[in-house]
This record gives C-alpha cells, structure tokens and sequence, in this order.
C-alpha cells in the first residue's frame, strides 16, 4: 500500500479544507438577501444595556433582554424588541421619564416605534402616568399618539379615554374621547 509522510498528509489536508472555505463565496450581500428572505434577522443582541450621553451626561438609557436587527430589509428596515423595553430619558436636572413595553418595534427609514402590550409611561418630576395597550412615537417630532383606551393619572385625577397625542415627556397632552371625574380649578 502507497504511504505518504505525515508533513505531505498535512499539507493536502490544509489545501483540501482552504479549497472548501473559499469555494463557499457567499458574499454579504447574499447572506443577507437569505436572512431577510426567510425573514430571519441579520443581528441579534440580548440583555442590553444601551446608554446615550451627550457632554458626559446620560440622555437616554434603553435595556432589553432581547433585540433584533433586520435591518437588512430594502423597503422597511427595523429593530424589534420581541421580550419587552424599558427606556429612560433625562432631562438636564436629572428628572425621567420611562417607558416600558411588553413588546416594541422601530422602523427605521420613518424613525416611528411602536409600543405595545402593558405599554406605561411615567414622568416622574410630574408625577404623572400614562397607561395603554398600543402607543406610537414619532421620533423626529417628540410626539406620541394612539387611538386605543388609555389610563392618564395625574396627581389629583384618574382620566380614562381612547384616542390621545402628547408631546413624549406628557406635558402637553390633547385627550380625544373622555370620561371620570376630573379637578377643575375654578381660578
């Protein structure tokens, strides 16, 4: 029987497993054209922990124990947040206001997210909350919106409704369709 040395064995088998690797010339382009086509996104990240800071102080901090990137979508690329968000913003004297979601979407040519399920926004320098099932933000306007039944809760009234807008920190507020008891200053 024909043996070859060891060196030479190895040295074809390196050729042989070098050949393999090249020959798979999937381009990223083609890796993602098969991600977005099976509707599978192109990153995944889990437990984040997200802090923005402008001038060394934090603006914004957004953790979530899973996100998903398809951004590899032509027509409408976004992020998911399939197991829920919570992101907090401050303002320049400290105070939040955080937003929490069992489930939450942005897209990212619009820069419009969607909020959903046990959705909860809570300004705490005005001791207000918001409560609703669906909400919608317009990043680019600092505006948020919905159509669904919604809870506000002030420091001296309960109002519930459907259909509000409001600016995102909840101090400029246009409620559509109300009902409770609301305090009424007769100054």
């Amino acid at each position: 029987m024909f043996h070859l040395p060891n060196h030479i064995l190895k040295n074809i088998a390196a050729f042989i497993l070098a050949a393999m690797f090249f020959s798979c010339g999937n381009e990223l382009k083609e890796v993602q054209d098969f991600l977005a086509e099976k509707n599978l996104p192109i990153g995944i990240a889990k437990n984040v922990n997200l802090i923005h800071t402008d001038s060394g102080k934090i603006k914004t901090r957004l953790i979530t124990p899973l996100m998903n990137d398809f951004s590899n979508r032509k027509n409408h690329p976004y992020t998911e947040f399939p197991n829920g968000l919570k992101i907090t913003t401050y303002d320049n004297n400290g105070d939040s206001v955080v937003l929490k979601a069992d489930y939450a979407i942005n897209f990212s040519k619009t820069n419009i997210s969607e909020a959903s399920s046990n959705v909860s926004i809570v300004n705490y320098a005005d001791n207000s909350t918001l409560k609703t099932s669906q909400l919608f933000w317009d990043a680019n306007v600092h505006y948020i919106y919905t159509e669904k039944e919604f809870v506000l809760i002030t420091k001296t009234d309960t109002i519930n409704g459907k259909g509000i807008d409001a600016n995102e920190d909840l101090t400029k507020i246009n409620m559509k369709s109300i009902y409770g008891t609301i305090y009424v200053n007769e100054n």
